[in-house]
């Protein structure tokens, strides 16, 4: 009874504070919306966009402190420029996509250190880079709730041609959808992402949110609605227990978060039922000793 009590004490005390119940909140919304986004971006193979969007914000954010606007305004314009660069270079030169997106992601991170250090005393390098969950205001919920709320909207009217397009492009152009089209409206959704998360974790930890639950679920399962749910509830999970944690061990939130989904990932990709390396290995083993047999 004892061990109950503690374990239920471990949940019900931090409750009573209320910036801890608005972390869960953040955490929760932008864990779920980043969730979903990330299983197209694992299937797309969009790892290192993800990466890309995440750091090119920071001039945006750092800009939009300067004048007194919303963070996620400055965001949203410098990670959609980014895409935007990041195609147009790769169109028009003979360097490879990887390549372009490693230039650009640390050129626009660089520019934000450097407006940062030109303007410390307006702006908090540490909540930019590392995510301040535990400090949000009334105006930070509404705002990532409303985002996340449209990225979500937009995913469930078109996750069909999403999915399509992500399985098999030259498909989906015979069938009369615009691959492009599909192109530009995931990295626009992507960009979103990356401002909804950025108030949980920051700049540098976000892009892991965006991709740690969706590779996590596809190790376990081949079907594309059941990674949906699997990514949104590895997300969820790391959330309530990331906020959980770093309030007892007083650490960083966005840390805990991302160590547990982690976490996760390594027990998917150890033990998974089809794809995990141990289960793999002992199918290849028995299949060696009936080889053997014979």
């Amino acid at each position: 009874m004892d061990a109950l009590t503690a374990v239920a004490a471990w949940f019900t005390v931090p409750l009573g504070f209320e910036f801890v119940q608005r972390a869960l909140l953040v955490s929760v919304a932008a864990g779920v919306v980043c969730a979903v986004l990330s299983c197209w971006m694992t299937l797309v193979g969009w790892s290192l966009m993800g990466d890309a969007v995440s750091h090119a914000v920071l001039p945006g954010v750092v800009l939009s402190y300067v004048f007194g606007l919303p963070f996620a305004l400055g965001a949203l314009v410098f990670g959609a420029g980014s895409v935007a660069l990041i195609g147009a270079v790769n169109r028009t030169s003979r360097v490879k996509e990887d390549a372009v997106i490693g230039v650009v992601f640390t050129a626009m991170f660089a520019l934000g250190l450097v407006l940062v250090s030109r303007v410390p005393s307006q702006t908090d390098l540490g909540h930019i880079l590392f995510g301040n969950v535990l400090g949000v205001s009334d105006a930070d919920i509404w705002q990532v709730l409303l985002l996340a709320a449209v990225v979500l909207a937009v995913v469930w009217y078109k996750h069909r041609d999403l999915t399509l397009y992500a399985f098999d492009p030259v498909h989906a152009h015979a069938l009369g959808i615009n691959p492009r089209l599909l192109e530009t409206l995931l990295l626009g959704l992507l960009a979103v992402t990356v401002v909804v998360a950025l108030q949980a974790v920051g700049i540098i930890l976000v892009v892991a949110m965006v991709i740690i639950p969706g590779a996590t679920a596809y190790l376990l399962t081949d079907r594309f609605e059941r990674m949906l749910g699997i990514s949104a509830a590895v997300a969820v999970a790391a959330a309530v227990a990331g906020v959980f944690t770093s309030f007892h061990l007083n650490v960083s939130t966005g840390g805990a978060i991302v160590l547990t989904q982690a976490g996760a990932f390594a027990l998917a990709y150890l033990f998974a039922p089809r794809h995990g390396v141990l289960r793999r290995g002992r199918a290849a083993r028995r299949l060696r000793a009936r080889a053997a047999s014979r």
